[in-house]
This record gives structure tokens, C-alpha cells and sequence, in this order.
């Protein structure tokens, strides 16, 4: 007869040591996991009951790897501050597929009407994913309004003033603008999107109990998350090159409407990038020596053995 599963097992934390690159790439690998997408309500509902009931209760039968697979189906659909259920699109898990389609679209079709198609397009996918991973409990405000139409405003004037700087240069050149106008959206979208730096994020001690909201973990959070989606763009450099070989041959001269499906292909080095790029940074520490001062006045006077506090990063 098994062994019943030990309830020792914290699940409030990943798999992995994620003080470690290896260890978080192996944490993001399964988070980001596009095969999670095809979950359907009831496998997420068993998911969550399974992970629900461990707390108090463990399943008969269930073994730490069951338990695991729970923890990752459970966090790739549920937001880890308000458990609330995510849109499937702004789900990490989509990030792969959407951004491969969304992608290759924009570096095949570079026309006027095609570029405020497309970063039409890419700005509101992104501005989903953005507020579906936000760190915290932030509520919907009017300022997400204002942040969508200034990261899609300025992602079409980004990519329609490149494409007027690169009409007389190599067709080559022009295939980067895409990802140009990602890079410059991504520095006005996050930061207005996430409200973390006008609210800040909830801080918790070790034992997760709430200390307050820093602005000084905000910043943090949201320029390494920054960084992240800019180089997680990074394999959009790529295909420009083999597509511009590519168009040279006979194969895509005779069937030009194989491009996109080419292009979008060739984006797939994104199931790598994805995952990779959200390990580079821890997910969620700071010193109390980096925090506002009247922050750090209020957690030395109530806690005054805690160094470290703790926050979702955000994705």
C-alpha cells in the first residue's frame, strides 16, 4: 500500500531553487508551457481543488508529482495575488503562440495601413497580458485606458517613422522596425499599465504576512520586467535575415503567400525566449534598506528582525 502523500510539501513556492537562473528557467519553462493553453475548466477546476485541498487535505492516492503538475496547471490560469481566473490570452502559457503570430505578421506586412493594423493588434494583446500579470491587487482604473492608447500611439509613430526612414536603404533594415516599435511601446506600456508605481506593491514578510506597498519595489519590478519583454522580443532580430535570403529563391517567388506562414514559423524561437527571459531576474525580494524611509521606519518599529521583504515581481 503507498505511502500517504506528506503535507510538508510548500507549495506556496516553485519546484525549483529560484535563488538560481537554472532553477527559475526550469520553473518558467512549465509556466510558460503552450500546451497549457488546451486545459480545459475542468481540468483547471481539479487543479485547484487538488491544490485547494493539500492545504488541509490530501487527496487519497495523489503523489508529489501529481501535486507539482496541480501547483503549475493552477498557476498557469490563476493570478497568485487575487486568485482570480485569468483571460486566456493574457495568460503566460499564450505568450508563445500569440507572440509568434502577432510577430511574424508585423515583419511580413510592413505597408502603411498594415503597420496601424498590426500594432493596433500587438497593443492591445499586450496591454491584456500586461494587466492580466500585474503584480498586486490593483483594480481597473482609468488609467489603463490612457496607457493603452499612449503604448499604441506610440508604437505606430515608432514603427510609421522608421518605415519612412528606411524606404530608401536596404529591405533588410526595414524588417527591424517591428521590433523597434515593440521595444518603445513595452517602455510606455508596462509602467502605465501596471499602477504599482502610483500604488505600489504589497510587501510581505517571509511568512507572507502584508508589511505595507512600496513604490521603491515597484520601480524594481517594472524595469526588470521591462527589460525582460524587450529581450524576449529578441528573436524577432532573427528571421529578418533568413527571410530576406529566403524571398531570393524560387520557392517563395512562385508562392509569396507562404511568407507569412514562413515568417510566423520562424518566430518560434520564442518558446525558448519566452521562459529564459522571465528567469533573469528574481521573482520577488528586496532589502528593507532600499525601501522608502517611512516604510522602513514602519517595519523596523513593528518587525524589526526582518532584513528582506518579499512581492510578486510580475511578469
Amino acid at each position: 500500500m503507498a505511502a500517504e502523500l506528506s503535507t510538508t510539501i510548500n507549495i506556496n513556492e516553485p519546484r525549483w531553487d529560484q535563488s538560481t537562473f537554472v532553477g527559475r528557467a526550469k520553473h518558467f519553462f512549465t509556466v510558460t508551457d503552450p500546451r497549457n493553453v488546451l486545459l480545459t475548466n475542468e481540468q483547471l477546476s481539479q487543479a485547484h481543488r487538488i491544490i485547494t485541498d493539500y492545504k488541509g487535505v490530501v487527496s487519497p492516492g495523489l503523489t508529489e508529482d501529481e501535486l507539482w503538475r496541480a501547483k503549475y496547471v493552477f498557476d498557469s490560469a490563476f493570478h497568485p495575488d487575487t486568485g482570480e481566473k485569468m483571460i486566456l490570452i493574457g495568460r503566460m502559457s499564450a505568450q508563445v503562440p500569440m507572440n509568434m503570430t502577432i510577430t511574424g505578421c508585423m515583419m511580413t506586412f510592413y505597408t502603411t495601413p498594415a503597420v496601424l493594423f498590426w500594432q493596433w493588434i500587438n497593443q492591445s494583446f499586450n496591454a491584456i497580458v500586461n494587466y492580466t500579470n500585474r503584480s498586486g491587487d490593483a483594480p481597473i482604473t482609468v488609467q489603463l485606458g490612457a496607457a493603452y492608447v499612449s503604448a499604441t500611439t506610440g508604437a505606430v509613430a515608432t514603427a510609421l517613422g522608421l518605415n519612412a526612414l528606411t524606404k530608401h536603404v536596404s529591405p533588410l533594415i526595414g524588417r527591424f522596425v517591428p521590433f523597434a516599435a515593440v521595444a518603445a511601446a513595452n517602455c510606455i506600456n508596462i509602467p502605465l499599465m501596471r499602477q504599482e508605481l502610483k500604488h505600489g506593491i504589497p510587501i510581505t514578510d517571509e511568512n507572507d504576512n502584508r508589511l505595507g506597498e512600496s513604490t521603491k519595489a515597484a520601480q524594481q519590478a517594472i524595469s526588470q520586467v521591462v527589460v525582460s519583454r524587450i529581450l524576449m522580443a529578441s528573436p524577432g532580430m532573427i528571421p529578418p535575415f533568413l527571410m530576406n535570403h529566403l524571398e531570393k529563391k524560387a520557392f517563395l517567388k512562385k508562392f509569396p503567400w507562404m511568407s507569412a506562414p514562413i515568417q510566423v514559423s520562424l518566430v518560434g524561437f520564442l518558446v525558448f525566449a519566452t521562459p529564459l527571459c522571465c528567469a533573469l531576474f528574481p521573482q520577488k525580494s528586496i532589502s528593507v534598506s532600499r525601501l522608502e524611509p517611512e516604510l522602513q521606519q514602519k517595519i523596523r518599529a513593528s518587525h524589526p528582525g526582518v532584513e528582506r521583504v518579499y512581492f510578486n515581481k510580475g511578469l
